[in-house]
């Protein structure tokens, strides 16, 4: 594409929306109204995420000790734990600390016996890390939320699927509000196409303004969404007293990611309603 061309299309595009304000108003709300609820819908999804890889993390497997084991078969004990394909981390319990905060409610002889708590690398490893750590000389029980735990699995995992299923189908309701508003903008300039298009001009010579007044549209709505995303997920971080049980991401990273992504998907979005309105007006 020669400098000139692009010069030319970006006059008309930029010429074309001072022409049209009330019409790129509207574009810019229904995008940044699309973008606000893709947003929020993020990072509910995320914080949602966030909440179910901390419930899933603080899975463990406590393996209680026989009584009578000397301190070399303890030792024992944990490195046939450690060799366990997945486990992350194992930790001695003993039965004089496992009493701690029950020595008001016990007295005289300990009850308590020597424990590991053990840690796996990918929690949904737990049941299998269990039934081996189980048939250990020297466990005598293993205890790991039996049950809650594939419970609490499941959840997650469809909680997961519901949310991205939730996220795309927002994307779809967008592109159709999009391109519906950008319909509306073209048609009260379809005369002008079909001007151009009678003396010659070619389909790519003729979408090339309205893709770059749709994708500067896009981004700008896009723009104005993340404005108030940030705003107001910056006023909750700042209150999370109110909301203390809920793990928030607060990584600027991860936000900047996602802030980012909400910019690009408002320009590609206004390019895509562009060019879903624009095609059938092309056919002179």
């Amino acid at each position: 594409m020669r400098p000139g061309s692009i010069i030319y299309f970006l006059r008309e595009a930029f010429k074309s929306l001072s022409r049209n304000r009330l019409l790129s108003f509207a574009t810019i709300s229904t995008v940044a109204i699309s973008i606000l609820i893709l947003g929020f819908a993020v990072l509910l999804t995320i914080n949602a995420s966030a909440l179910m890889n901390y419930l899933e993390s603080d899975v463990e497997i406590v393996a209680f000790l026989e009584q009578d084991l000397t301190k070399s078969q303890i030792d024992d004990v944990k490195r046939d734990i450690t060799a366990i394909t997945g486990v992350k981390s194992v930790n001695f319990v003993s039965r004089e600390k496992a009493l701690d905060k029950l020595q008001e409610s016990y007295g005289g002889e300990n009850p308590l016996p020597h424990s590991y708590e053990i840690k796996a690398d990918d929690p949904h490893n737990v049941s299998r890390i269990a039934a081996q750590v189980q048939k250990i000389d020297g466990i005598y029980k293993v205890n790991y939320g039996q049950g809650v735990v594939e419970r609490l699995f499941k959840v997650t995992r469809w909680v997961r699927i519901i949310s991205i299923v939730f996220i795309i189908l927002l994307v779809f309701a967008a592109i159709f509000l999009i391109a519906t508003t950008i319909r509306l903008a073209i048609f009260a300039r379809r005369k002008e196409i079909y001007l151009m298009k009678l003396i010659g001009s070619t389909d790519w010579f003729v979408r090339w303004p309205f893709f770059i007044e749709g994708i500067f549209l896009g981004a700008l709505g896009g723009l104005i969404a993340i404005l108030i995303l940030i705003a107001g997920y910056g006023s909750l971080i700042k209150h999370m007293d109110v909301v203390f049980f809920l793990p928030l991401v607060t990584n600027p990273q991860t936000l900047g990611n996602v802030y980012l992504g909400l910019l690009i998907c408002g320009a590609v979005l206004g390019a895509m309603g562009t060019w879903i309105s624009l095609n059938r007006f092309l056919d002179v």
